[in-house]
């Protein structure tokens, strides 16, 4: 199947209408992209600012950008004028950075906090006791121009569907205690961005609020 078969598949028997379809298109022709868009799927994701900029100026403007990749504060610049979510947050610098970026693009960054699930030390996140440290933070409260909407995490890539459903579950109940805590009355706090194209059936089963699927759509790179 191509592109356009292969996301109109996933949408109609495979992701509830409930769970946000974010269509991974890094290294990924703006060729591909249009087919996909052309469908009238409009969420894609990138994890390289350069390559995320340039789709950006060359596709059509109604596009919703998700930064899902890890972010250098130094490049929050570029993406900062038109981004819709920015996934990967995994410091209270990037937050920081994140902030005054948005008061010089005269708008509120929305924001994913990421979370250290896997059994792998090469991905990042914080872990619970951190986050709610900084979420505590004075100067948290003194971010005006970032928007806290939910959390991200990545499990470890393993043939142990166990071990990814127990990840996804720890992400879950990491939400649960950052709402009941920090956000309960924040009803915004409510993505839960977790499951890609090998594993995202279980980030369902589990609770998953966005799914970020590439390989599914698109092929493999």
């Amino acid at each position: 199947m191509g592109v356009s078969e292969n996301i109109k598949y996933l949408l109609s028997k495979e992701i509830p209408y409930n769970v946000k379809l974010i269509a991974v298109s890094k290294t990924k022709p703006n060729e591909a992209i249009l087919e996909a868009y052309n469908t009238g799927h409009k969420i894609f994701g990138e994890n390289k600012v350069q390559e995320l900029v340039d789709k950006y100026n060359s596709l059509p403007k109604d596009i919703e950008w998700h930064m899902i990749g890890h972010l250098q504060s130094n490049k929050v610049k570029f993406i900062a004028p038109f981004v819709h979510l920015i996934h990967g947050i995994d410091s209270f610098k990037l937050l920081q950075v994140i902030d005054k970026e948005g008061i010089k693009n005269n708008r509120i960054i929305n924001c994913l906090i990421q979370f250290h699930i896997a059994t792998e030390e090469s991905k990042f996140g914080f872990d619970l006791p951190e986050a709610l440290q900084m979420i505590q933070l004075s100067e948290f409260n003194e971010l005006k121009n970032i928007n806290i909407v939910g959390v991200m995490g990545m499990a470890t890539f393993t043939e142990n569907t166990q071990l990814v459903r127990d990840e996804f579950k720890e992400l879950v109940y990491i939400f649960n205690q950052l709402k009941s805590n920090c956000f309960l009355v924040k009803t915004d706090f409510k993505e839960i961005s977790m499951g890609m194209s090998g594993d995202y059936k279980i980030a369902i089963e589990e609770g998953a609020t966005m799914v970020r699927i590439g390989s599914l759509i698109f092929g493999e790179r």
